[in-house]
């Protein structure tokens, strides 16, 4: 007996998506064709969405293999199963969803280790199209680029079951939204990937969702002193709440952001770095701000291409480690970051500083230039 919905086989228009046309170009709200969910997909009514640096990354044709244009960028977001495909397990119309950039498939090599939440069935996609390398989505005959493996920035939207997780609808939408990335990248990093330590000490270069979500977890590991860095004054507070001990302006200072770090904790440096902005130049400062012999830098941030790194501090018996979504597996660990937002754990309210329909998304880009912004929260009419 076929589990597909009634709407499961209808191609629908949907009268508001963010398409933009090529680097550099203006995002521009149009019509466009949603087909129908293909065998293990789902068709997500967006409620709300958010944006993320590496959408910001993706429109200047940045961090993508080659530019993909036309495209509905978009990859944190909270919706609605509208319909499902007929072999869509443990998913049903109605059913709340967070979409994810990766997948779970619990049997692959990379999902049964502890080491790793890359699952190697279902990869992580940067060709913006579905498994099959087609998309659901068209605009006058042309086909539209996917961000990742689905398109929040659209009132419907396609995408493989694998990499959307169900919730629990009593949480707070907008807060579930944040969840689908930026923050839960940060909170990750610092629980899953670097398992900070109960009294150690931790530096958080980059103060966006991504570092507070980083200052959040290394708080609740235990950490003894986090140090927080960014040139933007006004994160000062926001990271004091989320539980930062330190706050360093690096514009304040006239030597390097290693040679602060170092100077503030007796010249030994921190037992964990963690780079959240993607500036070439801060790899090489979170590697030598970090202790001689056991120090642990992890590069979060997205849209390097290729940087030089310093040999000898290396040498010298630190590690320099890469995070994708912050070391979390979408099925084991997701949900329990889910559980923590949901009994208040955290300081999500203090990530949304501004909101925007979709219809207004263009505005959304001049509220993030602004110092009081931190994240933004796309509200789909």
């Amino acid at each position: 007996m076929s589990k597909s919905s009634s709407n499961s086989s209808q191609r629908i228009t949907c009268k508001a998506a963010a398409v933009i046309w090529g680097i550099g170009e203006p995002l521009k709200v149009e019509v466009i064709e949603i087909e129908a969910p293909k065998s293990t997909e789902v068709r997500v009514k967006m409620l709300y969405a958010s944006i993320c640096h590496t959408d910001i990354l993706r429109s200047k044709g940045k961090g993508d293999p080659i530019p993909l244009f036309p495209r509905v960028l978009g990859h944190e977001g909270v919706g609605m199963v509208e319909s499902v495909g007929d072999e869509v397990n443990g998913l049903e119309e109605g059913d709340y969803v967070i979409p994810t950039m990766l997948a779970e498939c619990r049997a692959c090599e990379n999902c049964t280790s502890p080491n790793t939440n890359l699952c190697l069935t279902y990869p992580l996609d940067r060709n913006g199209l579905m498994l099959d390398g087609t998309s659901r989505m068209h605009i006058r005959g042309h086909k539209l680029y996917h961000m990742f493996t689905c398109s929040t920035w659209s009132e419907y939207m396609v995408v493989d079951s694998n990499y959307v997780l169900k919730i629990d609808p009593s949480i707070v939408l907008p807060h579930a939204s944040l969840l689908s990335c930026g923050f839960s990248t940060g909170f990750g990093a610092a629980w899953k990937e670097a398992q900070v330590k109960k009294g150690s000490t931790v530096a958080v270069l980059g103060l966006g969702a991504v570092g507070l979500g980083v200052i959040e977890g290394a708080r609740m590991q235990g950490a003894a002193r986090i140090i927080g860095i960014d040139k933007n004054s006004m994160r000062k507070e926001k990271g004091q709440v989320f539980g930062m001990t330190d706050f360093v302006n690096p514009d304040e200072f006239d030597v390097s952001i290693s040679q602060v770090i170092k100077d503030l904790t007796g010249g030994m440096g921190v037992d964990y770095c963690f780079e959240c902005v993607g500036a070439e130049p801060l790899v090489n400062e979170a590697i030598q701000a970090t202790k001689e012999g056991k120090g642990k830098a992890i590069v979060i941030g997205g849209g390097i291409k290729s940087v030089k790194i310093d040999y000898f501090p290396l040498l010298s018996g630190r590690t320099l480690k890469g995070s994708i979504f912050g070391g979390l597996k979408v099925k084991s660990d997701l949900p329990i970051v889910i559980d923590k937002c949901k009994n208040k754990e955290f300081h999500i309210d203090e990530l949304l500083t501004h909101q925007v329909t979709l219809q207004d998304i263009e505005k959304a880009f001049e509220l993030l230039k602004q110092p009081d912004c931190v994240k933004v929260l796309i509200k789909i009419d």
